[in-house]
């Protein structure tokens, strides 16, 4: 037993300290000092109380450590001593109402609450073998998504979208109206404006009792910014392990990995893809493979994706695109247009959705989606009156039946709609296809 104590003294030695010895940028290098990767660190300044960093890096003899704060009033030889070895949270059911930063510390003006439990930051994958298939349908309540995007319990789906096109407000009325159990949200690098403005009016009072909020603002350190993803992903790991079926909505991945870059840059790491250092590509799966079904319960994952310039295939989209099992695209196209929600549904794929749809939903769904691609494909020649009534069955039913699917894609943002709801009517609407149809024909006839 002398035998463990001693090695795990050696490995690491108890109130391990160390002192800084220069800076550069944003990283402090601090000598004497052998604490682990993710450990956190605590700088004692001269003025301005201590300041918590943790460890990103080595170099030569030296620790690197980025700040979660301001370094001003950090010198040569500033006390450093290790405060936690293992990144960890307080998670419990009291989480659930609460809006929390990516310390994991309240920052709502409600009374303090008790967490029982404590969850790593970085557990152990999950085997692949021990994730049963997605076999059940999750009801988001947009009739867009349920009807010809149908996502399951577990599936993991990106909203691809630029800035501006109705995301926060899509995401809002996402967690009010699923039929998920719990919402987990984590707002990365959002303007500190739009946080109350998002939990007051997109999530609402409705949404935030069953949900749990995890904010890190854009002036925030990446450090920060970085750990809300990990923590809010560790959240909903708790709740899903108490059997319960979690949506986790995480706007935006870009900001995380722009965060990771600026961490990777600083410990001296080099920049590869735009400027993207290879770490980012690295953590990206990490991430989203968190979130999943197991034995015990689901996170469903929405996760944003904010395109440079509308550029859907740009370095983190196209990364993330791979992992994930969907995507929705938003289109700023229809979002100028008045067209709420701005999902392109051509553009937007469900990988799960033949599994999860029964044949007569799937059959509307590609009845619709067949004369939504055949107006695009005639559109400028409808618009500029060049088009010959006649010349193409599927056109003249698609001109037909353009209101239509046009009134069922547009939801107000207060309206909710119910799976089966959503694929009635979406039934109705190929079986008013078919009548079309055989009118049509019958008259060239």
């Amino acid at each position: 037993m002398l035998a463990v104590t001693d090695e795990i003294d050696r490995i690491l030695p108890f109130g391990l300290t160390g002192s800084v010895t220069r800076i550069v940028g944003l990283t402090a290098a601090v000598a004497g000092f052998p604490a682990p990767l993710g450990a956190v660190a605590r700088l004692e300044r001269d003025h301005g109380g201590p300041i918590d960093a943790e460890v990103v890096g080595f170099h030569d003899q030296e620790t690197l450590l980025l700040a979660y704060g301001d370094l001003a009033g950090i010198r040569r030889g500033t006390r450093c001593h290790l405060l936690q070895s293992t990144p960890g949270a307080r998670v419990g059911d009291a989480l659930l109402g609460r809006v929390l930063n990516a310390r994991g510390r309240f920052i709502d003006d409600k009374s303090p609450a008790v967490l029982p439990h404590r969850v790593s930051l970085h557990p152990s994958p999950i085997p692949p073998l021990s994730r049963p298939r997605i076999s059940a349908p999750l009801g988001t309540g947009v009739r867009a998504i349920d009807g010809l995007l149908t996502c399951g319990r577990g599936q993991r789906l990106g909203i691809f979208a630029g800035s501006g096109v109705g995301k926060s407000t899509l995401l809002g009325q996402i967690a009010r109206s699923t039929t998920a159990d719990i919402n987990v949200v984590v707002l990365i690098g959002e303007r500190g404006r739009e946080v109350r403005e998002f939990i007051e009016k997109d999530l609402g009072s409705e949404g935030l009792a069953r949900s749990v909020v995890i904010v890190a603002t854009g002036d925030d350190p990446a450090l920060l910014r970085l750990r809300a993803a990990y923590l809010g992903t560790s959240v909903a790991e708790y709740f899903r392990d108490q059997g319960r079926d979690v949506l986790l909505m995480m706007d935006s991945v870009t900001r995380f990995a722009l965060a990771q870059r600026e961490i990777g840059l600083a410990a001296g790491e080099p920049p590869a893809t735009r400027g993207y250092p290879p770490s980012v590509f690295a953590l990206l799966p990490r991430l989203l493979e968190r979130s999943g079904r197991t034995e015990k319960g689901s996170i469903t994952g929405f996760y944003t994706v904010l395109v440079e310039g509308d550029d859907t295939n740009e370095p983190i989209a196209d990364a993330v695109r791979g992992i994930l099992d969907g995507h929705f695209v938003l289109s700023r196209k229809l979002a100028q247009q008045g067209h709420f929600p701005a999902i392109d549904v051509l553009a937007s794929i469900s990988r799960l959705m033949s599994e999860l749809a029964k044949e007569d939903h799937r059959k509307a769904a590609q009845s619709v989606r067949q004369l939504m691609a055949a107006y695009q494909q005639s559109e400028d020649l409808i618009n500029i009156g060049a088009y010959g009534q006649g010349s193409n069955p599927d056109t003249d039913a698609a001109i037909h039946m353009r209101k239509p699917i046009q009134s069922y894609l547009q939801q107000r943002v207060e309206e909710k709609v119910s799976l089966d709801g959503a694929k009635e009517a979406l039934v109705r609407l190929a079986v008013m296809r078919e009548g079309l149809s055989k009118r049509i024909n019958n008259e060239a006839a």
